[in-house]
């Protein structure tokens, strides 16, 4: 008997992965783009994310917090230019949680690079935790999609 059942759904499962490979692509599907943005059959890539928190430095002095700030816009604006930032925001009320960075890269490790460039973070106004994140693919297109709305730059 179970011999029959295994057969069964040995059977079924042979079906369904070769209807799996054989289903046609949704309509308005782009291959051309999702291979350019890197997604896979979900649309989806992996990222890493960054998430800012309130570093042990306190700054008082206005003029020294303007210079991290400067230092930490910059370096949002250049990576977001190389392709590297893709989405990058302060969060309203996050507590010690004070921004987070999405990174276009394969590991903690380049995104760890990536952040010892920002002065805020280097000097300890902001400390950093790391995460792989799974998400869309059409997040690639934030940044480009971003100047074609912002009236004013950071």
């Amino acid at each position: 008997m179970y011999r029959y059942v295994l057969v069964a759904f040995a059977v079924l499962l042979v079906a369904f992965v070769a209807n799996a490979q054989t289903t046609p692509a949704p309509a308005g599907y782009d291959a051309a783009l999702a291979a350019k943005l890197g997604a896979d059959e979900r649309g989806m890539k992996m990222y890493v994310m960054c998430f800012l928190k309130t570093g042990p430095l306190k700054v008082d002095d206005a003029k020294k917090r303007s210079e991290l700030m400067a230092g930490h816009f910059g370096m949002i604006n250049r990576l977001a230019a190389e392709g590297k930032l893709i989405v990058a925001g302060p969060f309203s009320e996050g507590g010690d949680f004070r921004g987070i960075y999405l990174f276009d890269v394969k590991t903690v490790e380049e995104a760890q690079k990536l952040t010892e460039t920002d002065p805020s973070i280097k000097e300890g106004y902001f400390k950093v935790e790391f995460i792989k994140w799974y998400g869309s693919a059409a997040l690639m297109e934030v940044n480009r999609i971003h100047k074609k709305i912002a009236k004013v730059g950071i």
